[in-house]
Parts: structure tokens; C-alpha cells; sequence
């Protein structure tokens, strides 16, 4: 990657989407109810496989970055009440899903899945097995792990359950940083939960950091990245830190002075993509790096790669249905996501509803222009003849707005534009959000003062 100016590029730090979704859940509406939910579940493709995805909430303390919806408990009736109300969830959603269906991939998400004990995870697993029985030979089953927290009869459970994917959460390991976000987990720690998961024969492992936390410097995430390598992971997924105290009140506990400046993240970010290429690893997409051996690492060579809300996948085709407390559903024309807050998600389920607190409808111009940015995000490149052939569209007319703004990238050799692609340069490969913004029909009409979204960069 060619040297850059790092100050001249932080004048693109501006709020923006990490596009998990187009249009983004700042659209989503409580228009979208039950109703809305059980008609798209009857009129979906019963040809087309699902992915589900399963929010296991609970955390025993908080975690100051964390952006996910979590409940802090410790208390053992709690998580099994939960499991209860899954039980619950599932059969009212067979009464309108075809459940026969393949399933090629799932997912447990929280939260921290193994803050349930080996038994409580075992029940979830025979739950979700007693109502889905068509899983693919090669479906991808994953679960993420919260190193601290990981038994070996947890591991044995989940290898019984046919998970084949283990994502780490680390973040850091620079022990400063680790104090100031709340979450102390020594190197060793990790190791030996990684070594636990080869030993099991766990074919992924993923492992998780972030850049753009307290007293980070360039200096300290290189020994992070250092250590990380050492373990040897099959994917990194390395994100920018989402700091947005608005939505997330442990946030304000962190101080903002000790947060790097977007100068300094670039190059944090700019060191990433070359120490891991130059160690064997492939950028994919936004923000994760794979092994040439790894299937996103093939997925991307060919251009298929997809990206939903369980982030970078091969599996695409699939309509996902997700289920537990906030958890966000898709299919090819809809979003649609479970209540947030405990209450009310018990209380809908008492009442024999699904807990359905909001979604959208996508019209024709949103799937045109999820299209265009989901595959841009993914791919870092764009095949305007195949969007002209899906949507009978003239491409250079249709987005001639977003065409103009992208000139200014393209002055900058961020990105190139011809008859048949646009291309993201490996420099502009850091700046992906922003160059998917102009082709966003819904930020234009947000004044950039009033956006609510974590910074690009």
C-alpha cells in the first residue's frame, strides 16, 4: 500500500453506517409489526435455505466498548427463564416458518453464549435441533466466545452440537487498555482456550480485536497484532471502534481524551493490512483478513463473498431468521428485529405473539441500492453490468448523483470507475463506508450534523 498522508485522509472521518444492513435500523419502524413479519415468513422462496441466528444476552459485568445489547446478571433463574422463552419463540415461529427447510448456517451471538453452562448450552442445542432438522452437511455453525468464560464440557458440547466455528473475543492485550475498557484478560488466557479449541478440531477460529480504544497507540497494537499471530487464528476480524455514548451509557465511562485521533487510527489500520498480508492473511471485505485456505479468502477471489448481519459469509442465498431478545431477522425484502427490552419480549411471547418490535419493507429502489453497496462492502468492487441486467436499470444514469460525489475518491486514487467496475483501490479499501455513503438514498437527507453513526474513521 502506497504511503499516505494520514492528516489530509482524517478529513474523512465523518459519521456514517457499517452498512450490516441497507437501508440501516435508523429505518426501521414499529409500522413493520407481527402481522407484517408472518405474511413475508409465508410468501419466502420455501426453495431457499435459512441461517438463523440465536442471542444469548447475558454477560456477568460490562465490557465499556461493547456496542451489542447485553443483560449483566449473575444470577443462574435468569438464564434459564430465557431458555424457556426461546422454547416458546420457536413454536410460535414454526406455526408460520417451514422449518423443513436447509439450514446452512448458525450462529450464537450475545452477550457471552458461554456464560451458559455446558447443560444450559446442551438444552438450547436439542431445542433448536427438535424444530430444525435439515442442516446441511457443511452448514457453518458458529458461536462466540468470551475467552474467560469457556469450560471444557462447554467445548464438548458445542463440538456434539456440530459447531465448527469459534469466534475469540480479545480486542487488545495491552493491559492498560484493557483496565481502561473494563475487561482484563491476560494473553494466557487466550491461549490456552485457543489451544482447548484445536485440540477439539474446531476447523475456524476467529478472534476479534479492535482499533481506536483508550491508550492505544500505533506502538501497542503492534505487540497486540504480534500476539495475536502467534495463536495462529484462521480469520481476524479487526474493527473500528464504534464510540457512540449516546446509545451505550457504559461507553461514557471511557475517557474520550485517552482516545486515539483518527489520524492515528488510520495508521494503526494502514499497519494492520500490511503486518497480516505480509504474514499470509487476505483483507476481506471491511474489516476482516483470512488465510488463502479459508473459504472467504476463495469467496472473494471469485467475487461471491456476502455480508449480513452476522457479518462476512459465503452462505449467501439464505434468508435469516433471527430469534431471542433483539435479535434482527432479513429476507430479500425485508428487516425486521425482536424487542430490545426483556419485558416487553416476555410479554409479547405470554400473549402468543412473536416478539416483533420493528422492521421495513424494502421497496424496489432499497434493493437496487442494497445490491449495490452490500456488494461493494463484500467484494471492494462492483459489477455495474450484472446491476444493470438484475434491475433492468441504466447504471451511470440511475446513480448519476453518486457517480459525481465518488469523482472526488476517484481524484485521490481511491477507487477507478470504467464502463464494466468500480474499483476500490487498497488505500480505499480503509475508507469502504464512505465510499458506499454516496449510494445511500436515506443519509442524504440526514444534515451531516445530525447524523447519529460512529465515526468512518
Amino acid at each position: 500500500m502506497k504511503e499516505i498522508d494520514f492528516n489530509k485522509f482524517a478529513k474523512y472521518s465523518k459519521p456514517g453506517p457499517r452498512y450490516t444492513s441497507y437501508p440501516t435500523a435508523l429505518e426501521f419502524s414499529e409500522a413493520f409489526n407481527e402481522e407484517t413479519y408472518i405474511n413475508e415468513l409465508k410468501n419466502q422462496d420455501k426453495t431457499r435455505p435459512l441461517s438463523l441466528y440465536f442471542h444469548l444476552p447475558f454477560c456477568r459485568s460490562a465490557c465499556y466498548f461493547c456496542g451489542c445489547n447485553v443483560v449483566y446478571t449473575s444470577k443462574e433463574d435468569k438464564k434459564e427463564r430465557y431458555i424457556s422463552y426461546l422454547e416458546k419463540e420457536l413454536n410460535l415461529l414454526e406455526q408460520c416458518l417451514d422449518t423443513d427447510r436447509e439450514v446452512i448456517q448458525m450462529h450464537f451471538g450475545g452477550g457471552t453464549p458461554t456464560f451458559f453452562d455446558d447443560k444450559q448450552l446442551e438444552r438450547i442445542i436439542n431445542l433448536i435441533k427438535s424444530k430444525f432438522k435439515n442442516f446441511s452437511n457443511d452448514a457453518e455453525i458458529s458461536c462466540e466466545i468470551d475467552p474467560r468464560y469457556l469450560t471444557q464440557a462447554q467445548l464438548d458440547v458445542l463440538i456434539k452440537g456440530g459447531f465448527n466455528r469459534i469466534s475469540f473475543g480479545v480486542q487488545d492485550f495491552d493491559p492498560k487498555v484493557q483496565e481502561a475498557i473494563h475487561r482484563i484478560q491476560p494473553y494466557e488466557i487466550t491461549q490456552n482456550t485457543v489451544k482447548m479449541a484445536r485440540n477439539a478440531d474446531i476447523t475456524s477460529v476467529n478472534m476479534d480485536l479492535i482499533y481506536g480504544l483508550p491508550y492505544q497507540t500505533l506502538d501497542t497494537f503492534k505487540e497486540t497484532l504480534k500476539k495475536a499471530i502467534t495463536l495462529d487464528p484462521d480469520r481476524f476480524a479487526i474493527f473500528n471502534y464504534a464510540h457512540v455514548p449516546w446509545m451505550k451509557k457504559t461507553m461514557r465511562k471511557i475517557d474520550e481524551t485517552t482516545l486515539p485521533t483518527p489520524a492515528t487510527k488510520l495508521e494503526i489500520l494502514k499497519y494492520t493490512i500490511d503486518y497480516l498480508t505480509s504474514n499470509g492473511y487476505k483483507m476481506i471485505g471491511m474489516d476482516h483478513f483470512a488465510k488463502p485456505e479459508d473459504e472467504l479468502f476463495k469467496a472473494i477471489e471469485k467475487g461471491e463473498l456476502h455480508r449480513n448481519f452476522q457479518g462476512y459469509t459465503t452462505k449467501g442465498g439464505a434468508d435469516l431468521i433471527g430469534i431471542g431478545l433483539t435479535s434482527i431477522g432479513e429476507g430479500i425484502s425485508h428487516y425486521v428485529q425482536n424487542h430490545k427490552d426483556m419485558k416487553s419480549y416476555e410479554k409479547a411471547i405470554d400473549e402468543g405473539r412473536l416478539p416483533v418490535h420493528r422492521g421495513i419493507k424494502l421497496n424496489h429502489d432499497d434493493i437496487i441500492r442494497k445490491s449495490v453497496i452490500m456488494e461493494l462492502m463484500a467484494n471492494f468492487r462492483l459489477d455495474i453490468n450484472r446491476i444493470e441486467e438484475e434491475f433492468s436499470i441504466d447504471f451511470k444514469e440511475y446513480f448519476k448523483d453518486a457517480l459525481n460525489e465518488l469523482k472526488e475518491f476517484e481524484k485521490e486514487d481511491l477507487l477507478s470507475i470504467d464502463n464494466n467496475f468500480i474499483k476500490v483501490s487498497p488505500t480505499g479499501t480503509m475508507l469502504v463506508r464512505n465510499i458506499a455513503m454516496p449510494f445511500d438514498a436515506y443519509l442524504k437527507k440526514i444534515p451531516e450534523s445530525k447524523r447519529r453513526f460512529s465515526r468512518t474513521v
